[in-house]
């Protein structure tokens, strides 16, 4: 194991720039997946935010008693996609729109009556919160027979969805197409390596070395030039949410288990890159 160990450092020893034109070339491109990864967890926390706010208003009909409403709250909290659930009596109904809609007020002090209804406000649990669970539920609760009209925003839960489907495919997406590039540059890397120590390992194989004893230093380089690239990725890319935090916006940076995984995806794309050009090398020789 140390003979594995030191072969594969002397090969950083034997070409410091082209080891050094490696790490940087997977870093970067591992810094862009990287930055893949970040704007998909921010805007995974955004649209999270977004779907806090996914509710389903069950406006009552007028003179239905409170007792029937309170028995109303425990039949929809029953629910499975059901989370909480508001009643709003009249009086606060007409309190809210006061203060949300100020513009109006002079509407406000013309009314002689109310001519806002009760209604129950029911929140639904998160993974609940798309246009299929949001249409069920409130297909439920139109069954009602003190069910005056039932509204959550249709159009507005259909276009969540869309945007979250499509911010997880072109996320996917451009996340597998970086990976790939990132599995080339490794491969090549490595590849240059073993060519530009042709001659060694044909000699070596001559005098009788299995193949997993020629590949096994190769495979160990390009384990460390991944990790490395990954963790230079990791530190740019922490650069690049410092500056976007302090001038555009703020968001939030990985979480230590969400940068371990950069470093070790890296980590995992140098082993798999030099397996394969490891592997078509020895089978030409």
């Amino acid at each position: 194991m140390s003979l594995v160990v030191r072969e594969a450092l002397l090969s950083f020893r034997r070409a410091p720039a082209l080891s050094l034109l490696s790490i940087t070339t997977i870093a970067f491109a591992l810094f862009v997946v990287s930055l893949v990864a970040l704007v998909g967890i921010n805007l995974r926390d955004a649209l999270t935010q977004v779907e806090e706010r996914v509710e389903i208003a069950l406006y009552l009909r007028r003179g239905t008693p409170v007792e029937v409403a309170t028995m109303a709250m425990g039949d929809v909290l029953a629910f499975p996609e059901v989370e909480d659930v508001l009643y709003v009596t009249e009086e606060d109904a007409l309190v809210r729109a006061r203060r949300e809609l100020a513009e109006f007020q002079d509407v406000f002090d013309d009314l002689t009556q109310n001519p806002l209804p009760a209604s129950l406000e029911i929140r639904l649990r998160p993974g609940f919160r798309d246009s299929r669970h949001v249409r069920d539920v409130a297909d439920r609760v139109r069954g009602f027979r003190f069910a005056e009209d039932v509204r959550y925003g249709r159009d507005w839960v259909e276009k969540l969805d869309r945007l979250r489907s499509i911010a997880g495919a072109v996320g996917l997406l451009i996340g597998a197409a970086f990976a790939a590039a990132s599995v080339i540059i490794i491969g090549t890397t490595i590849r240059m390596t073993v060519l530009q120590r042709g001659r060694e390992i044909a000699i070596m194989r001559l005098v009788g070395a299995t193949a997993g004893f020629v590949r096994r230093p190769f495979l160990l380089e390009g384990t460390l030039k991944g990790a490395l690239g990954g963790l230079v990725a990791l530190a740019l890319s922490y650069a690049a949410y410092l500056v976007v935090h302090r001038f555009l916006f703020q968001g939030r940076f990985f979480a230590a288990a969400e940068g371990a995984l950069i470093v070790i995806f890296g980590t995992a794309l140098g082993l798999l890159a030099s397996a394969v050009s490891v592997g078509r090398h020895l089978r030409e020789v």
